[in-house]
């Protein structure tokens, strides 16, 4: 079995880049390869959402966090204060998390050295990811800055990458 990495945008997407992350989602599943994630909005939550679907026993997919699920849940809640993301968004993506912890405790591998939520530790994650994964598939949103370097540390790692690319406003 193989791990493919899923990276992508968390702040933009729209229902192309939603089709194709479930289309890849489905074609890992069904060669019985799974996937490994960051745990993030949009692209990472299509991709979790699907696998939940797909193969509920959730024995196809490792979710990492940039730090622990308690403080991933207030940095989210207090995103949604600040206007940068909806309620909503903050509140389903804890649900999904916790759920999949909830189905298997390692699913969701939590980082505890970290005591707070940023972008060194997104970066940090996104190592993780790279490590834990076989290939990688990315849904490269406007050019990105978080998604280019996963799709760097993939190259240098010199296993397979994919880039799917979109521009939107």
């Amino acid at each position: 079995m193989k791990w493919i990495g899923i990276s992508g945008s968390w702040r933009k997407t729209n229902k192309q880049v939603e089709r194709d992350v479930r289309c890849e989602v489905d074609k890992i599943l069904k060669v019985g390869n799974g996937i490994v994630s960051g745990g993030a909005l949009n692209v990472d939550f299509f991709a979790t959402d699907e696998v939940m679907k797909l193969n509920p026993k959730c024995d196809k997919i490792k979710i990492f966090l940039p730090a622990t699920l308690i403080l991933y849940k207030k940095h989210y809640m207090q995103r949604a204060r600040e206007g940068v993301i909806t309620a909503n968004q903050a509140e389903i993506l804890i649900k999904q998390l916790k759920e999949l912890k909830r189905k298997k405790a390692n699913l969701v591998i939590e980082n505890v050295c970290r005591k707070s939520v940023d972008e060194d530790g997104y970066y940090q994650r996104d190592t993780e990811v790279i490590k834990h994964s076989d290939e990688l598939i990315a849904f490269h949103v406007n050019k990105s800055a978080g998604t280019q370097d996963t799709i760097e540390k993939a190259k240098q790692k010199g296993i397979p990458v994919k880039v799917f690319r979109y521009t939107i406003k």
